[in-house]
Order: C-alpha cells, then structure tokens, then sequence
C-alpha cells in the first residue's frame, strides 16, 4: 500500500520536487549547450594531432625570364612567393580575394590572379610580372600609351591593368571598346581611369604592336 502523506506536507513536496526538475533541466540544458571543447578529447573519443609548421616542398619556377630553384611552404600563394620571397612588389596585393585585378601576372602566357593561386601550382611553369613586362630603358607599348592617355592616377591598380590588357590584346578580345570593357572588367581602378585605359589599350591595338 502507498504512503500516504498528511495534506498538510503536500505545498511543501511540491516545492521540493519542483526545485529539483528546474536543477535537473538546467544542467541538461546546459550539457546540450557547451561547445564540443567542454566534452575533452578524451570524452569524445578523438586524437589530438598537434599544430605546427607545413613541410616545405622543392619549387622550380622561371619568373621573368630567371630560373629560381626554391624551397617554399605549400601554402604560401603566388602572389606572396613574388612579393615576400623575390622582392617583386610591383605585382600589388589589393583585396586579396580575387576581385579587383590588383595582383594579376602571366603564368604560360595567361593572365592569372596570383592572391588565388598557389606557388607549388606554378611547378616548371613561366611567370611574367610586371617588372618583366618592360624594361626601364625600353617601355612596353602598353606603358606608353597608359602614360600617354593618362590611364593610371594613383597608379596602384596599374600593374595588374598592364598585365590584363597585354593578354586583351593577344587574345584578340580589344575590337571594340565594349569589347574591352567587358574583357577589363575584372581589375578595378578606383581612381575611375577607366575611358583613358580603354583608350591606350585601342592605340596600341591599332597600331599592330606586338605585345
């Protein structure tokens, strides 16, 4: 047979047996809640593998006409092996993502961001940037005509615009102006030289310059 309780003790269980489903919900909720770290490898059954350091790999690479035999970490993009390991800051890091054309160069005579490409990509493959474009005493056509039809004004965005505009010429996609529009639209000029960097890319197509 049950126990019974006085009628007067039951206000006082109910208070009790409340108090303990509130505590009981809240550490369960709680659980549910914490972030897998609280659990501990241990608990969740997974082996902790220790950070540290990428092995390096071997990089044979010809940039701007040079052969460089180096030693790289596999995750160091094109774009930084140019600037941080050659000394090649004229290729320019803008956004980083791949949307303004800043850091454009030629990797096998085709226009590559370099911030989205890997360096262990490039394994025995030819690199133009621009400090291979021209040369200090001999200007590349396309550098004449940007400085001709005022093309740059900050000048921060122009490397990349150079390179894009050598390969719009090569790859015959400057027939019109659109056409060339449509082509440079991936490198931006904040500056808005836009109608003046269309205009020299025109001349020097026109003038049937090899570039």
């Amino acid at each position: 047979m049950a126990e019974e309780f006085p009628a007067e003790n039951e206000p006082a269980l109910l208070h009790e047996n409340r108090r303990l489903f509130l505590k009981q919900s809240v550490t369960l909720a709680g659980l549910a809640l914490a972030p897998t770290p609280f659990f501990g490898p241990a608990a969740l059954n997974v082996e902790e593998i220790p950070g540290g350091d990428a092995e390096n790999v071997k990089l044979s690479i010809s940039v701007n006409g040079v052969k460089k035999s180096l030693s790289i970490d596999p995750r160091v993009t094109l774009l930084d092996l140019l600037r941080e390991r050659l000394a090649l800051t004229g290729t320019k890091k803008g956004c980083d993502f791949g949307q303004c054309g800043a850091c454009t160069v030629h990797v096998d005579g085709q226009r590559v961001l370099s911030c989205l490409s890997l360096a262990v990509m490039q394994q025995d493959k030819k690199v133009v940037t621009i400090e291979g474009l021209g040369k200090l005493d001999q200007l590349h056509p396309l550098q004449e005509a940007f400085i001709k039809h005022d093309g740059f004004q900050c000048g921060y965005c122009t490397p990349g615009q150079l390179m894009s505009a050598a390969c719009c010429i090569r790859e015959g996609k400057a027939g019109s102006e659109a056409e060339i529009q449509e082509y440079m639209s991936g490198n931006l000029c904040r500056c808005g030289a836009y109608p003046n960097i269309v205009n020299a890319i025109l001349e020097v197509k026109n003038s049937g310059q090899k570039v």
